[in-house]
C-alpha cells in the first residue's frame, strides 16, 4: 500500500512538472509578394513558392537559431536584372520573433530590380546593437 501511495505521490508530482513547462513563444516569417512575377524563397531545406503577384505565405513552428536564406525569382525574356543584398542573408530567430519580408520590384523595359524589404519584431536595442531612442 505504501509503495503504491509513493507511485501516485510520484505520477501527481512529474504531472504538475509537465503542466509548469511551456514551449518557447512560436517563431514565424511572412512573406508578401509585390513583385511583379513569382518569388521562391529557400529556406531550411526547402523552396517556398510565393508564384502570383499579391500573394503571402506564412511560415510557422520555426525553432529558435540561425538560418540562411535565398530568393528566386522570375525575370522577363531577354531582360537584364539584379537584385538587393537583402534578397539573402541570415535570419536570427529568438523565442517569438516575427518576420516580415515584403518583394517588389522595377521593370523598365530593359532591366528587372528586385527588392526584399525585411522586418522582424525583436528589438535590436537590448543586446547592444543600436542605442535606445527613448533612454538616456
Amino acid at each position: 500500500m505504501k509503495q503504491k501511495a509513493i507511485y501516485f505521490l510520484l505520477i501527481i508530482l512529474l504531472s504538475l512538472s509537465l503542466i509548469s513547462c511551456s514551449d518557447d513563444p512560436a517563431n514565424s516569417i511572412t512573406i508578401q509578394n509585390n513583385a511583379d512575377l513569382g518569388v521562391q524563397l529557400n529556406f531550411r531545406g526547402t523552396l517556398t513558392d510565393i508564384i502570383v503577384p499579391g500573394g503571402s505565405v506564412v511560415l510557422t513552428d520555426i525553432l529558435q537559431g540561425e538560418y540562411e536564406y535565398e530568393t528566386i525569382f522570375q525575370v522577363p525574356a531577354n531582360a537584364t536584372y539584379d537584385a538587393s543584398e537583402s534578397c539573402a542573408g541570415t535570419f536570427i530567430l529568438k523565442a517569438g520573433t516575427k518576420i516580415q519580408i515584403v518583394y517588389v520590384s522595377v521593370y523598365d523595359g530593359t532591366n528587372y530590380s528586385i527588392t526584399a524589404s525585411i522586418t522582424t519584431s525583436d528589438n535590436l536595442s537590448e543586446d547592444g546593437i543600436l542605442p535606445d531612442p527613448i533612454g538616456p
